[in-house]
């Protein structure tokens, strides 16, 4: 018989860290305030554009209700104009694998939750001048061009339609000479593997998750969104790192009077559903040794 979810929130031993993945918009974070509230621990933050200060409302992240309820943490922690790597998330997560509570780690970034349970390689950091010729080429030529220059390796393991992960790929290739494919292959070992933790994967099918998308986008937009891109208006630049947040291209063309809101609606859902897509895909393929929680029961 398969256990229910509030079982298995019982049977996990509070000792032990939690690891929670999911796609956009299935339940996950409420799952992980369930277990906060039930067994303790302080909630951190694994989705790579929730790390920013910039988009509070359009990126999902938890409410200050949502705070009150339980600690968390990297959470808006970094300026929109900086560019935050998965290492730069595991050196602000270090302190919190060692700290008083126990983490519950949850997000929709499958590549944070494979470094930290498989490892990560060495890569040297990108130096400036690469990283701003990247940033310009995405936004002069769209990331295709980059994607073109690339080792067939490494094209073929990466997200290819996600500008953030092609831009990372080309600024490695470009600074080492060694396509990420072939760093990742030599990887130190990992900081968290599986045995150690309690580890979760959400599933939500299409059916049921897309109607969640769309109610979700709406409420954003009657919570503060245009408000929020409005906010960022004078600095937007679809250069920054923080600017693949989705939809905020689509406000910024509202408000620059080119795209009617309806129109901007939709296209924000198309690519939050294509998104989620991308995440069970990866879920699905490298995360088969996890507790599957169907999302419907939560």
């Amino acid at each position: 018989m398969q256990q229910s979810v509030s079982d298995r929130i019982a049977a996990t031993d509070p000792a032990r860290p939690v690891l929670i993945a999911g796609p956009t918009a299935s339940g996950k974070s409420e799952l992980a305030l369930r277990i906060a509230e039930t067994q303790g621990g302080v909630i951190v933050n694994a989705d790579a554009i929730q790390v920013y200060a910039d988009w509070r409302v359009l990126t999902a992240r938890p409410s200050s209700e949502d705070e009150k309820r339980a600690p968390h943490a990297l959470y808006g922690h970094v300026p929109g104009d900086r560019p935050y790597s998965v290492g730069d998330w595991l050196r602000d997560l270090e302190p919190l694998l060692t700290g008083r509570l126990r983490p519950i780690i949850v997000g929709g970034t499958g590549l944070y939750f494979t470094a930290l349970t498989e490892g990560l390689a060495q890569i040297p950091a990108t130096p400036d001048d690469i990283r701003a010729t990247a940033m310009l080429r995405i936004e002069t030529e769209g990331h295709g061009s980059l994607l073109a220059e690339l080792d067939a390796e490494t094209r073929n393991r990466i997200d290819t339609a996600n500008p953030m992960r092609v831009q990372r790929a080309w600024e490695v290739l470009t600074n080492t000479g060694k396509g990420l494919a072939a760093w990742q292959d030599d990887t130190a070992p990992a900081r968290l593997p599986l045995s150690g933790t309690t580890a979760f994967v959400v599933n939500a099918d299409k059916d049921w998750l897309t109607p969640r998308i769309e109610r979700r986008f709406d409420q954003m937009l009657a919570t503060g969104a245009l408000d929020e891109a409005r906010a960022n208006r004078a600095t937007w630049s679809p250069s920054l790192p923080s600017a693949k947040a989705i939809g905020a291209a689509e406000l910024m063309a509202y408000l620059d009077g080119t795209m009617p809101l309806e129109e901007a609606r939709d296209r924000a859902t198309i690519l939050t559903r294509q998104f989620a897509k991308r995440q069970r895909t990866w879920f699905r393929a490298r995360m088969r040794d996890w507790h599957q929680v169907d999302a419907r029961e939560l």
